[in-house]
């Protein structure tokens, strides 16, 4: 992960245990605890899935406001079979893609159940939540507030299902802490590109496994 060093520099504090919860095609977390290092790892999907299957049974790129999903409800047994995804079970840090979360993963799961494509949509939104809440209590149980940010934020019902999921946590969009969670990765390149302007690191060794800070990236003149 790229943004751990933005988030802590902007968004952690010593009076609770903090994570930044991305929200892109992949979900992926930074713990920012009140002491200890910081973490960043991939969760599972986000709105990936999410995605290709709107844009598969409604012709839409995305889910607008969650309604799609809204207007199903989750299959418990589609759910536990997608549950059952060995690469969830590995331990952080780690990172995945759409290489693995596509619609061809998915299809295999289906087999067998009479499952309607709201109720997988619907079903897939849990799955996202649930992936994300079980990887936040496993590393960091105690964490009180969770800042979301990316296109997952502007699903309402994702966001309520990943706080029903996480019931000991605030889980809130970055714009509270005024940042516009449209736009915290280009944010987070901006600061990059500053750090290594002013040669000061940029990683966080403690998320990317490197043996030290590294000023990171390359100046080119024009």
């Amino acid at each position: 992960p790229l943004l751990p060093g933005l988030h802590a520099a902007v968004l952690a504090t010593p009076a609770e245990d903090r994570a930044v919860l991305n929200l892109g095609g992949i979900a992926d977390l930074t713990l920012l605890p009140r002491a200890g290092e910081v973490r960043g790892f991939d969760t599972g999907p986000a709105n990936g899935l999410l995605d290709a299957w709107c844009l598969r049974h409604r012709g839409e790129p995305f889910d607008r406001n969650g309604a799609f999903a809204a207007s199903g409800a989750s299959h418990a047994g589609l759910l536990e079979r997608l549950l059952a995804e060995p690469w969830l079970a590995l331990p952080a840090p780690k990172s995945t893609g759409r290489d693995l979360f596509h619609l061809e993963w998915l299809a295999p799961r289906l087999g067998g159940l009479d499952v309607g494509p709201a109720d997988v949509q619907a079903t897939l939104l849990e799955f996202s939540a649930r992936t994300i809440a079980d990887a936040l209590s496993a590393m960091q149980p105690a964490t009180q507030r969770v800042i979301a940010c990316g296109g997952g934020v502007h699903n309402p019902p994702l966001l309520a299902r990943i706080a029903a999921n996480l019931p000991g946590s605030i889980v809130e969009s970055s714009a509270i802490h005024g940042l516009d969670p449209d736009f915290v990765e280009a944010l987070g390149f901006a600061w990059l590109a500053r750090r290594t302007l002013s040669g000061q690191p940029g990683n966080l060794p403690s998320v990317s496994g490197a043996r030290g800070p590294r000023v990171l990236g390359a100046i080119y003149p024009a």
